[in-house]
């Protein structure tokens, strides 16, 4: 289940969905809106000239590099069902309870991967520097990680699913 070496994206089967929704979104609706600005700003005259076009234009670039990005993303997509994660140390859907040391607050959060994050949801990134210092660890450890701000010391106090 290590999300670093193997190029997939392991999602909840919820994300999945609401990324396959997003796509077909983008497909149908987002391109069929695109083809009618252009159609708009074409009818202002001389293209050279059309910054409307010229807009129009870049806006459709913009859609369809997400749309690219978001099959490409899909293609290496893994489903992870919570219910079979092990809990003998931290993976990626972990839901992990830790106390900061300095504070003595205790914060759950669960490591997803980057394109399913939510810190307000508590989702943390196995690619965030905390997500990566807990990622391999046991239940019981100490951990140290660096962080833009400094440095953070947390004691993992449980792992679930």
């Amino acid at each position: 289940m290590d999300d670093h070496n193997n190029g997939k994206v392991y999602l909840t089967r919820e994300k999945l969905t609401e990324l396959e929704h997003e796509l077909r979104e983008m497909k149908t609706n987002g391109r069929a809106d695109m083809a009618a600005k252009i159609a708009e700003a074409r009818g202002y005259g001389d293209l050279s000239e059309n910054a409307e076009y010229d807009a129009a234009k870049e806006a459709q670039q913009h859609l369809e590099l997400r749309i690219a990005k978001l099959e490409e993303t899909l293609s290496r997509t893994q489903i992870i069902d919570i219910a079979s994660l092990p809990t003998d140390k931290i993976y990626i859907l972990s839901l992990v309870k830790i106390q900061d040391q300095r504070t003595k607050q205790t914060i759950e959060y669960r490591l997803v991967a980057p394109e399913e994050a939510d810190f307000e949801k508590n989702k943390i990134s196995v690619t965030s520097p905390i997500g990566k210092g807990l990622l391999g660890k046991k239940e019981g450890e100490t951990v140290v990680i660096k962080v833009p701000a400094g440095t953070l010391e947390y004691k993992i106090i449980e792992i679930g699913r």
